[in-house]
């Protein structure tokens, strides 16, 4: 009998579809287990290649299966889609994971650790009240405006709303007056938490080696340092700093044939966490040239004139995702780019 070289993992919250297999693939068992019977399978079964989808549980099973001493591969679900055959179920998934999976030049997604994970949970958790706080405020402009109040966009414009509320003179109707101020203590609680949480954040980049590599850079603070460090796969899968920013979507999307070149736009295929917090960073930079004028890098000073300022954000978040993954391989803070011609 063949050996079982590889099991891929069909991965639910209670029933798990495991499909094993040869080197060579060719079919020797399929197996629908409970949780529980899961575990203590894949404990009793002899070390081999273990695939799964990389979803919300796979880290959690690849760093089980790796204590038993499997060697795990988790695999994007996009990648594993194209191996479907003909219809949608558990048994078609487990056995497209092993058909994608012994692909040689297939890409994994690196394993996190429970420490990631938990950053991850810290970071996430802080986006979520961000979009709670600004649902709030958007509900509260959208009451007072029923009564013909209105104040621009912007959190900095939440004193103004205040005001309305507490003017006597506003003429709002007392049970309206008494729901708006539900709100505004809704969005001071909120705000506390979201304090409290950038304060951990900020606690957590100072304490941390590569957090503090990284906020050498400019326009890349605790916040943008923390997600890099918890969402990012190690900087060695890379083989030179574009191929890094082409991960995060920083590069345009292709439509070449035939030796011609086509790129369009921004592909956005990549971690969107860090895309969104290193073009935020990259805004920022160019607001402080923008002040500074004729002081900033040439580079940027020609960008500015000739392309929009977020046209220039994302050309510049994708030169300092190159920079961040030459810090990140060479163990180096960030340097200045030395400007030709300068004494």
């Amino acid at each position: 009998m063949e050996e079982i070289n590889i099991i891929g993992v069909d991965l639910a919250k209670n029933v798990f579809q495991l499909h094993g297999a040869s080197a060579a693939g060719t079919v020797l068992f399929r197996k629908k287990l409970s949780r529980s019977q899961f575990a203590r399978f894949m404990g009793e079964h002899p070390p081999c290649i273990v695939a799964m989808e990389a979803c919300a549980c796979a880290h959690h099973w690849a760093r089980e299966m790796t204590r038993h001493g499997h060697q795990v591969r988790l695999i994007a679900p996009h990648y594993v889609k194209p191996f479907v055959k003909r219809q949608k179920n558990d048994v078609a998934d487990a056995e497209a994971i092993v058909e994608a999976a012994l692909r040689p030049t297939m890409r994994f997604v690196e394993p996190k650790t429970a420490e990631q994970q938990a950053r991850a949970v810290v970071f996430r958790t802080r986006e979520q009240l961000l979009k709670q706080r600004t649902e709030a405020i958007n509900a509260l402009r959208a009451h007072l405006y029923e009564f013909g109040h209105v104040a621009p966009v912007g959190i900095g414009y939440l004193p103004r709303l205040a005001e309305v509320i507490d003017n006597p003179m506003s003429n709002l109707p007392e049970l309206a007056r008494d729901i708006c101020r539900l709100a505004l203590e809704q969005i001071g609680h909120v705000t506390a938490r979201i304090n409290a949480l950038k304060a951990t954040i900020a606690t957590m980049s100072k304490e941390a080696t590569m957090p503090r590599q990284l906020q050498t850079m400019p326009g890349v603070g605790p916040i943008g340092a923390l997600a890099i460090e918890t969402f990012a796969p190690p900087m060695d899968q890379f083989r030179r700093g574009r191929d890094f920013a082409a991960w995060l979507g920083l590069v345009p999307r292709q439509h070449s044939s035939g030796g011609k070149q086509r790129l369009g736009k921004t592909s956005k295929m990549g971690q969107r966490d860090i895309r969104r917090l290193l073009i935020t960073g990259a805004m920022s930079v160019i607001r402080w040239a923008l002040r500074q004028g004729a002081t900033v890098n040439p580079w940027l000073a020609r960008m500015l004139e000739r392309k929009p300022p977020m046209v220039v954000a994302v050309a510049l978040a994708n030169k300092m995702a190159r920079g961040i993954w030459a810090m990140l391989t060479r163990g180096e803070d960030y340097r200045d780019p030395v400007i030709a011609g300068a004494a």
